[in-house]
């Protein structure tokens, strides 16, 4: 049985039954059928279909909200902001996907030559918890929308999120079996990987899982886009505006807790601005309020699952053992672990050097703007990445020195319909979402035609 549990209060809120192969073969089955029959569906229907989507995400804005903190543990406010992102992706994309579909011509020795996009068929995503709407929304969006199908292979303890997402889409007049989810434990997931009508498989998780997948697919030879883990620098140099600056960086490392990919793990300073920055940022922070997720003042909810707590509480105790000051939290019960900051963190420490998934919020010095660039690059991962400058021709200059998928100036980093994203090294490849995102899943067709 898969079992959802509330991480604030820790009751059980429901148990889900995983499906038997049986089951699984009917849904690629008519996942694969679903396909067949969008071939034939004009793109102006997919797109009418798709912002019903968008329209009843809207109408039921608060009842998606209350599963996500149910399930996972965020703040009522994130969850509903998560919800409208979701939508107002699919309305996005429902405008703009024409274009993004549109034949590309390429002058040759043809009469004409052109790029087509097509659909390619069933495309698996295994998705995680922490973002349980969004992340599985800006993988079908614009999947469904060009014609593919998808099967969602959700994180067992948010299934309720998974089997809710399977019905906006059902009751939006897509053909049955458009995006359908599984309940399936990831040890049970290489059949469906490696199922005919399956035409890739595209994951957001840790790096060892993306590893995992990654092997499995290239086993069956199919496409797979990887969004893997991340230990996000955010560097502030001495000319930034500090009060603004600091802001952001509280933001970017507590909102969900800490919980996210592209958080803003490691805040990199120049040495001249370390105590004014150290001050603001503890001044927030002391601020901020962590408690129920349900009530409309709570900042901050749990995190997802005491193992996960337990892992940062070990993680924060082996980079003070190894030298850096505890400024502020530090403690922890069950999933609710307290707003913390270290000082003194440099790259010999296990906050620096792993990634860190919670509201654990670290200072490293840099001498100048050079060693904040090196200190920025020297981690295995390659996600996003914040600079803090007011001089804007230098930031240009060294975002190109950056080791990253997206570097964000004077702004947290976050993805966005518009903008491609994905990461670099260890970060996983392929992009999501925008022109480049879209094209990940189809067949990039090349049609030459001779007089």
């Amino acid at each position: 049985m898969f079992t959802s549990i509330n991480p604030f209060t820790q009751e059980t809120i429901a148990e889900y039954t995983p499906h038997t192969p049986a089951e699984i073969d009917e849904k690629l089955a008519l996942g694969h059928k679903a396909y067949r029959e969008l071939l034939s569906v004009p793109l102006e229907q997919r797109r009418q279909w798709m912002m019903q989507v968008a329209q009843s995400m809207k109408d039921n804005v608060d009842e998606h909200a209350a599963l996500i903190t149910q399930e996972m543990g965020k703040t009522l406010k994130e969850a509903r902001a998560e919800v409208l992102k979701c939508a107002t992706s699919a309305e996005y994309y429902a405008e703009n996907i024409t274009e993004m579909l549109q034949h590309k011509p390429i002058r040759s020795d043809a009469y004409k030559s052109y790029v087509s996009y097509e659909p390619k068929g069933i495309i698996l995503a295994i998705m995680p918890w922490n973002f349980p709407y969004w992340q599985v929304f800006r993988f079908a969006i614009p999947n469904i929308l060009a014609g593919n199908t998808g099967i969602l292979k959700h994180a067992s303890n948010v299934s309720g999120c998974a089997l809710a997402i399977e019905k906006i889409f059902s009751q939006s007049n897509f053909p049955a079996g458009t995006f359908q989810s599984l309940l399936v434990s990831s040890k049970d997931i290489e059949p469906v990987i490696a199922d005919p009508r399956v035409q890739g498989v595209t994951l957001t998780g840790s790096t060892p899982a993306g590893k995992s997948v990654a092997a499995l697919a290239g086993k069956h030879i199919k496409k797979t886009v990887l969004e893997l883990g991340g230990s996000d620098p955010f560097i502030v140099l001495k000319d930034a505006d500090l009060e603004a600056a600091a802001k952001t960086a509280v933001q970017g490392r507590m909102q969900n807790a800490g919980q996210s990919c592209i958080a803003a793990k490691r805040w990199i300073v120049e040495k001249e601005i370390v105590p004014a920055f150290t001050a603001e940022v503890k001044r927030i922070l002391e601020q901020l309020k962590q408690g129920d997720p349900t009530q409309d003042d709570t900042q901050m909810g749990p995190m997802a699952r005491p193992d996960l707590a337990e892992e940062l509480a070990k993680q924060l105790q082996d980079t003070i053992s190894q030298g850096a000051r505890l400024e502020l939290g530090g403690t922890h019960e069950g999933c609710n672990f307290a707003p913390t900051l270290l000082t003194g963190v440099t790259n010999k420490m296990t906050a620096f050097k792993e990634e860190t998934f919670g509201p654990l919020a670290v200072i490293i010095e840099a001498a100048n703007e050079t060693e904040a660039i090196a200190l920025a690059n020297e981690t295995e991962f390659g996600l996003g990445a914040a600079l803090w400058t007011s001089d804007l021709d230098k930031a240009a200059r060294l975002a190109t020195q950056i080791d990253s998928g997206n570097v964000f100036i004077n702004a947290m980093v976050r993805s966005d319909a518009r903008l491609p994203f994905g990461g670099v090294k260890q970060s996983g490849y392929g992009r999501e979402l925008s022109l480049e995102g879209t094209h990940e899943f189809l067949n990039v067709k090349t049609v030459y035609i001779q007089q």
